[in-house]
């Protein structure tokens, strides 16, 4: 009974010399925790980026053929560095696993129609860490222009944040990239659409750039009347862009990923909102 009794009282010591280091261990872990996300949303907030982007744990590589459509099919692809293609197949990869294709009215999906929309939306979310779209894990696919019963017309793309689904006509979409500097591209103006809805809901660094930039172009072209009646002028930016602010921001970042150059000549003020907006530091831009 005595040796028993003194194995307890041993295993009660042992047991209190690890316990206090533990706690120890955990409650520093977690302050470091905390100071390091107000690093990041100090330098989020004073530098609208985020610290850092690329942060990956055993990197996915697309397959050859893959690859092969990704360097014909998108031209954003190939002006990045070679390190920067790697980081875009990774993402690309990842969204392959956790994004489903639907083919309509017989449309059989294809790898071609999976790396064309999911690299635009990798495209368009490069500048950030969180490069996912919680609000889109459904692609539907259409032949043609297809019927929508949200306003009972026929619709070439249109975005459903309840089904968390955006619904493209297929050819409209390989028309969107056949001309690449008509400032006309489906695929970018829906998916720019779900980005927006899902900075509005969700938050985040990313949402916080996201929309405190586009909040900085809306005050911008209120308080400077002559510049958003130049740009209206200018017809640069199609007529459609003057609908509402939801189509106007996504219009202008299709004219700011197809014809930069342009952008940047005519109007530079609202083409450095766009790039800060989207933090688009790379490839030119």
């Amino acid at each position: 009974m005595l040796l028993q009794t003194q194995q307890e009282i041993f295993e009660r010591e042992l047991m209190s010399n690890y316990v206090i280091p533990i706690g120890v261990v955990l409650i520093t872990l977690f302050i470091m925790y905390r100071v390091f996300r107000a690093i990041l949303f100090f330098y989020a907030s004073r530098f609208r980026k985020p610290l850092y982007n690329h942060v990956y744990f055993g990197l996915k590589r697309l397959t050859k053929s893959q690859q092969t459509i990704l360097k014909n099919e998108l031209f954003f692809y190939n002006k990045l560095s070679d390190k920067e293609r790697i980081y875009f197949q990774h993402r690309l990869a990842k969204l392959f696993d956790n994004t489903e294709f639907v083919g309509r009215d017989q449309l059989k999906i294809d790898d071609h129609m999976k790396i064309l929309i999911l690299g635009t939306l990798v495209m368009i979310t490069f500048g950030f860490r969180n490069y996912r779209i919680d609000l889109v894990n459904k692609i539907l696919l259409y032949p043609k222009a297809f019927y929508s019963n949200t306003n009972q017309n026929l619709h070439k793309g249109e975005f459903n944040p309840s089904y968390k689904a955006i619904v493209f006509s297929w050819e409209d979409v390989l028309l969107g990239y056949s001309i690449e500097n008509d400032n006309f591209n489906l695929a970018i103006h829906e998916i720019v659409h779900a980005l927006h809805l899902d900075c509005l809901k969700n938050k985040g660094f990313r949402a916080a750039i996201f929309l405190n930039g586009f909040t900085d172009i809306v005050n911008f072209l209120e308080s400077n009347k002559a510049y958003r009646q130049r740009l209206i002028e200018s017809e640069y930016f199609r007529d459609y862009a003057y609908t509402n602010q939801y189509e106007f921001l996504s219009v202008i970042i299709e004219t700011f990923i197809e014809t930069p150059n342009e952008f940047r000549g005519q109007f530079p003020e609202l083409y450095n909102y766009v790039k800060t907006m989207l933090n688009f530091n790379f490839a030119g831009y």
